[in-house]
């Protein structure tokens, strides 16, 4: 049996070196926290480059055609989580990891060939909107799930925030590559070097698990498969209240947050009518984004989790979307709306995120790949495409009256928050009690 994580009283509080201000840093996790923030940092480096394309190709696709690439992604992850559900249930986590990047990596290749021989371009737009949504979602979730399998409770409240923030480093170097590279490379060019990020992040994801295995840093190595069925996700989402709550967390976000991304859509539409124009702003915001998410992330995130709990970091995403549907309401205008976006999307990367990864380490491994898989991606694309189709029914209602709309959900996240933070916390005990007796 692998040897557990060591205790506080078993091991120096902070490791020497720069990281030590940004986390509480034990023996033994110097080298897994770096590997991990480097997976990170390349996985979503990759991501926001094919954000930013994804973002051009949904205006070039039709802006009044948008709520139907929501709807496909969400068909599409209907066929996609159990696949995944059927890979993890057979096979086990050391070739499922790789497995599940390097599927996306040949479709990336594919729809760089397809763009490159400017075949159909109209329904390759269409066509690459979808599979960058499901993509996201899917590269995301599943590297939290790792995460979330390698390290405990106690350590993801210490360390998630250091590593979100590679992420975040990788989320800003994106955008300003494809912000520098969109003349000279054109599309094909940013799709191919998102690949290669993304061969990257594969590798360090085996490293990270053989530096686990050889420094014994964490009590959960086996990663075997975990049996079930290409519906195993469903199943226990449904039969969890946690779980449940878990997933009525993530459908609330969503919900809010894509009424405002399209009306966001349109008024770029309406406003900016060049291209490349386009592709540079998307990168812009997404580096401004992301810069200020690494800011709280560095400055933020660890303080929080410590004086106020996970409540408080949980609670900040709700309370501050709940005030910017009221400010858009007021105000709505482009500048608003995407200043209101952008500093949602800081947040939530920077402090809900993390914060949130924290309450899948005290559930089983099944339910950390199989059930989580199942919210962050179909729960969440379901959201998407349900907001997707109220937005165009109600599209005659204005700006305003949809952020209105729209506040009351706010108010039901909040309190889900209240009860998942309770929740958690009694299997957290639990969870310490088994390993103590154990």
């Amino acid at each position: 049996m692998a040897t557990p994580p060591p205790r506080r009283s078993e091991a120096a509080t902070l490791q020497p070196g720069r990281w030590s201000s940004l986390a509480d840093l034990r023996a033994g996790e110097g080298r897994a926290t770096a590997l991990a923030f480097a997976y990170f940092a390349a996985l979503l480096g990759g991501y926001y480059i094919l954000r930013s394309v994804r973002e051009e190709m949904g205006i070039r696709g039709g802006v009044a055609r948008l709520h139907e690439s929501f709807l496909a992604t969400f068909l599409v992850m209907l066929v996609a989580v159990p696949l995944y559900s059927t890979l993890v249930a057979k096979v086990p986590r050391a070739r499922a990891i790789p497995t599940v990047y390097r599927v996306f990596l040949l479709a990336l290749l594919g729809f760089a060939a397809l763009v490159a021989s400017g075949v159909a371009p109209a329904l390759v737009a269409r066509s690459f909107f979808v599979w960058v949504s499901v993509y996201g979602l899917f590269v995301v979730s599943v590297f939290w799930s790792y995460l979330a399998d390698l390290f405990d409770s106690d350590q993801g409240k210490r360390l998630f925030g250091l590593v979100a923030a590679g992420g975040s480093a990788g989320a800003i170097v994106g955008p300003a590559l494809a912000a520098l590279l969109a003349g000279p490379l054109g599309v094909t060019g940013l799709l191919l070097l998102a690949a290669l990020l993304l061969e990257v992040a594969t590798r360090l994801a085996g490293a990270l698990e053989r530096s686990l295995r050889s420094t014994r840093t964490t009590s959960n190595l086996a990663g075997s498969a975990l049996g079930g069925s290409p519906w195993s996700g469903l199943t226990l989402t449904v039969g969890s209240p946690y779980l449940l709550a878990l997933a009525g967390l993530t459908l609330l976000g969503t919900l809010t947050a894509t009424l405002l991304y399209f009306q966001q859509a349109r008024l770029v539409s309406e406003l900016i009518t060049d291209s490349a124009t386009r592709l540079r702003l998307f990168a812009s915001v997404d580096l401004g984004v992301n810069l200020l998410a690494l800011l709280l992330q560095s400055a933020v995130y660890s303080r929080l989790v410590a004086r106020g709990g996970l409540g408080a970091a949980l609670a900040l995403h709700p309370l501050l979307a709940l005030v910017g549907l009221v400010a858009v309401a007021a105000s709505p205008s482009l500048l608003v709306v995407a200043g209101i976006q952008g500093l949602r999307r800081a947040v939530h990367y920077a402090i809900e995120k993390p914060a949130r990864e924290v309450l899948f380490t005290v559930v089983p491994r099944a339910e950390k790949y199989q059930a989580k898989g199942f919210i962050d991606t179909l729960v969440y694309r379901g959201g998407d495409a349900l907001s997707a189709q109220g937005a165009a029914a109600l599209a005659g209602s204005g700006l305003a009256g949809l952020s209105l709309a729209a506040a009351p959900l706010c108010l039901a996240w909040l309190g889900l928050v209240a009860w998942l933070r309770r929740r958690h916390a009694r299997l957290e005990a639990t969870a310490k009690s088994i390993e103590a007796v154990g």
